[in-house]
């Protein structure tokens, strides 16, 4: 649709309807040229719907249900339309609905208690509260402090991930910058709305519920007021959330997301990228949360009855595979408590680590990466849990990397470490013991163990760090087996799979770059990845390849952004393959 110049084009069919004597506002929003005409300001059309009467209708459309058997228009057309010509930012109109007191209570009466809450309105609703609260925060932010029910009813329905948006950005959990942003938000600080938010992980047995309650507090770890940004990092803030992950009756889901909040707290990554992000858009109102002394002390009150749930000998729970039968499944939370373990000990906190010494919470995790059998060797009980594998890695890299010799003494002595990794290199396929925690199936050979590559990488940074750490360094030299295996297996296999030495085209930039290169900034490399990446993606857009490829072009953007994200990487690897399809040719 293109727009309409005057003199140039036909008149608009708005203007046809607008020259009738009588009209009624259904006859405009069944018109396909509507919001092309409210976005090219068409002065009779928006002196028409400026008229209380018809945002009054405006709003009905968007807050009020309809019954089934009604007219599809009616049920869907005019609702879309009526929200679109909100969010046209058109000020008369959104001016004579923040001044009427009566309008506005229309449309907060979505969120009553006894009014029906359609996901389908929900969206339209989040979409215009949200447009008001970036073009007329005040009045809004002023309205709703006079309605402090509001709160209470948006934390109710948290469960509807719309609502759940709207009160993120009510609270000032967003990046967005609201003029007067201090003074209209300086009120919250006096309720409890933290305290409501976490409390649904109590009240309500809904994964949506704990989900987005999740979402909104560790939005608030990474961006918020600072009455609200302390209030969250404090002991007892800390200690609520555990006891509510922690109570018998409640769901897993509680226990997952409860650490997810306690993880977005304590990962210097996320804070990393926060602070980059608040730098980026000269946010000076939000404070960026730092896990406290005493906020980590809060945590490991509770680090005791974490690792009585990573139990597995009491559960009986077969999960079938296609490789066999894991007995039982690791879980969610079990996965979600060696992720917490995990983040705690990149803080670099000397008391945490001792805890989690005491406790032998660093040792349970690696044995569920290496699990002993009945038999002498060790093999792994969740021999394909890769993001398992992943954590209890960084768990094992972290205790190494750490200038503290009690923590290197407690993975190298206590928890066994080399020995498990000669042990796990003799015994790399699945067992077939039939007491053993992982069958592979019947009639098929045993499947090599999914984790061999994390082993391998855990080797290496052990004979990195001996250049570092004399207690490593005589550690492996006082056992000979591991020096046998790291010149005849370990040698070899660095060659065969260093991508370095491949004839595959890589980028000539990357030869002197090390193995451990994952963390390597960016700006080394002498060729501007972003700029080749944004060009494929333009080649995608315009055509420049097959139908073929456009489709599945097409059909990625149809996945979440988490999913089509293109990094550097990603962008790495298709140079890689381009420039050796140029070798090729040559």
């Amino acid at each position: 649709m293109f727009w309409r110049m005057t003199g140039l084009s036909a008149a608009s069919p708005v203007d046809t309807i607008l020259d009738k004597e009588n009209f009624t506002l259904e006859e405009l929003l069944d018109e396909d040229e509507i919001i092309q005409e409210c976005k090219a300001l068409n002065t009779r059309l928006i002196n028409f719907l400026r008229d209380k009467s018809q945002v009054e209708q405006l709003l009905r459309y968007i807050v009020e249900n309809v019954p089934e058997d009604s007219e599809k228009k009616r049920s869907f057309k005019f609702p879309f339309i009526a929200c679109e010509i909100f969010t046209c930012e058109i000020d008369i109109i959104l001016r004579t609905l923040v001044e009427d007191v009566e309008l506005m209570d229309l449309l907060f009466s979505f969120v009553k208690p006894d009014h029906p809450h359609s996901t389908l309105l929900a969206g339209y609703f989040s979409k215009v509260v949200i447009c008001l609260m970036l073009r007329k925060t005040a009045p809004l932010m002023n309205y709703v402090q006079e309605h402090p029910d509001i709160v209470v009813q948006l934390v109710d329905l948290i469960g509807i991930t719309s609502i759940m948006e709207v009160l993120m950005r009510l609270i000032g959990a967003d990046e967005t910058i609201y003029s007067n942003f201090a003074d209209t938000l300086q009120w919250l600080e006096s309720t409890d709305v933290l305290e409501m938010i976490v409390d649904k992980f109590s009240s309500s047995d809904s994964p949506e519920v704990h989900a987005n309650a999740a979402e909104i507090l560790s939005a608030v770890t990474r961006c918020a007021p600072p009455a609200l940004a302390a209030k969250i990092c404090s002991p007892s803030f800390v200690g609520r959330l555990f006891r509510h992950a922690l109570e018998e009756s409640r769901s897993k889901s509680v226990l997952v997301h409860s650490l997810s909040v306690c993880i977005s707290l304590l990962d210097p990554k996320r804070l990393a990228s926060a602070s980059y992000q608040a730098f980026k858009s000269n946010l000076s109102h939000g404070t960026l949360v730092t896990a406290s002394p005493e906020t980590v002390d809060g945590m490991l009150e509770s680090l005791g009855a974490l690792l009585k749930l990573l139990d597995i000998t009491s559960s009986e729970n077969v999960l079938p595979t296609t490789y066999g039968c894991l007995r039982p499944p690791l879980g969610k939370h079990r996965l979600k408590i060696v992720e917490f373990i995990s983040v705690l000990l990149t803080i670099g906190s000397e008391i945490a680590e001792k805890e989690l010494i005491s406790q032998s919470a660093i040792k349970h995790c690696i044995d569920l990466f290496f699990q002993k059998s009945l038999h002498i060797f060790w093999c792994c009980r969740y021999p394909y849990n890769n993001f398992l594998h992943h954590h209890v890695e960084n768990i094992i890299v972290s205790c190494l990397e750490v200038k503290r010799n009690q923590l290197i003494d407690h993975v190298l002595n206590d928890c066994g470490l080399v020995g498990k990794v000669l042990a796990a290199e003799k015994k790399s396929s699945l067992s077939v013991d039939s007491n053993g925690p992982t069958l592979p199936s019947e009639g098929k050979e045993p499947p090599r163990i999914g984790n061999m590559g994390h082993i391998t990488r855990i080797a290496n940074k052990l004979i990195q760090l001996t250049n570092s750490s004399s207690m490593i360094q005589n550690h492996l030299q006082e056992n000979s087996e591991w020096s046998e295996w790291q010149t005849g297996v370990l040698v070899r296999r660095n060659e065969v799979e260093n991508v370095y030495h491949w004839a595959c085209g890589r980028p000539t930039s990357l030869h002197d770059r090390g193995r451990d290169s994952d963390d390597d900034d960016y700006r080394d490399r002498d060729y501007d990845v972003a700029a080749l990446a944004n060009n494929l993606s333009q080649a995608f857009r315009y055509g420049i390849y097959s139908n073929d490829d456009i489709e599945e072009a097409q059909g990625s953007h149809e996945r979440d952004d988490e999913d089509v994200y293109f990094d550097d990487e990603s962008a790495e690897v298709v140079i890689s393959s381009l420039r050796l399809g140029d070798d090729q040719d040559r």
